[in-house]
């Protein structure tokens, strides 16, 4: 048994990246499961380093992280030089006496069979990609807000400043076009400038709540209305996300996100109901409120400060 004999008693297999040079990764807690990826090399530099679950920030070792397909085509390459190499000595004691004698009888022995199969996996694919602006990890995920894998980092305000550059790019773009689609396109900043703010408040929230008063109560946090999202993280966390904003600069996120109201939900037609929360005393009820770039620039840079606030605040709770 020479090639069985040589077979070591341990074996290293390298799991290959896919066709985007990320290799994934599987968290092993049950009740997550979390599938990503992250590309080797980049990142934190360094032996046994932990490896953190961007969904529920599980953190272990990388070697528990592996993937069942990846297991899988990992025993199967034990396997197919085991059994390759048990398939070599077996040939190497084929033999075939020819038939002699009066009877005539001979005698052979031929062995048949190939070494197990490789079992060889696509990897799944995922919705966003990321480099961490901490650690330079470049990992994607599904859904948008993660931890780093690597320095654990959360991406949530990360996220918001990427939203936030290509609103700013949008409204460059709105500034080459005829005025209609200019004006349409202004619109669709100020109302993503809100959905943007919504989901990074509701996600960093939840990501301290266990730092809150009422953790449940922090879960569901709504940043849809900026005044009663005040008012409650500094119920639950005992912080004034804009604390930083002079009157004017909050007199003007209190106007865009009453305009984001109308535009979502009136049309862009002003009511009573705005005039009074918005304190506009320049609009006029049944027509409709103009949006101009100027406006949404600041509001883009209002929300950049509250939300480096608020992602600080939090940080600091920690």
């Amino acid at each position: 048994m020479s090639h069985l004999g040589r077979i070591p008693s341990e074996f290293s297999v390298s799991i290959p990246p896919d066709e985007d040079g990320l290799t994934a990764r599987e968290c092993p807690i049950q009740e997550c499961l979390g599938y990503f990826k992250i590309q080797l090399g980049t990142g934190l530099k360094g032996k046994d380093l932990p490896c953190h679950c961007p969904y529920c920030g599980h953190t272990n070792g990388h070697n528990k992280f592996f993937t069942p397909a990846q297991i899988e085509y990992a025993k199967s390459v034990a396997l197919n030089q085991i059994t390759g190499a048990f398939l070599k000595d077996l040939k190497a004691l084929e033999f075939n006496h020819r038939p002699s004698g009066g009877f005539g009888i001979g005698i052979s022995m031929k062995v048949e069979g190939r070494p197990h199969p490789i079992q060889h996996y696509r990897e799944k694919r995922l919705e966003t990609e990321v480099v961490c602006e901490d650690c330079t990890l470049r990992y994607m995920i599904y859904g948008v807000f993660g931890f780093c894998p690597d320095c654990g980092a959360h991406n949530s305000l990360q996220i918001l400043r990427k939203n936030f550059e290509f609103i700013e790019k949008t409204l460059a773009l709105a500034e080459t076009l005829e005025p209609a689609l200019a004006q349409n396109l202004v619109c669709n900043g100020l109302e993503d400038c809100v959905s943007s703010f919504d989901g990074f408040g509701r996600e960093i929230c939840r990501v301290f709540s266990a730092k809150a008063i009422d953790p449940e109560k922090a879960n569901s946090i709504s940043f849809q209305n900026i005044t009663r999202a005040r008012e409650r993280v500094r119920e639950q966390f005992n912080l004034d996300f804009a604390a930083t904003l002079n009157q004017v600069e909050w007199a003007l996120v209190l106007r865009c996100f009453q305009k984001r109201h109308l535009l979502a939900h009136k049309m862009g037609v002003i009511d009573e109901e705005y005039i009074q929360a918005a304190g506009d005393r320049s609009a006029i009820a049944g027509r409709k409120c103009h949006v101009d770039q100027t406006e949404v620039r600041a509001f883009v840079t209002a929300l950049r400060t509250l939300g480096e606030q608020l992602s600080e605040a939090l940080k600091a709770k920690a």
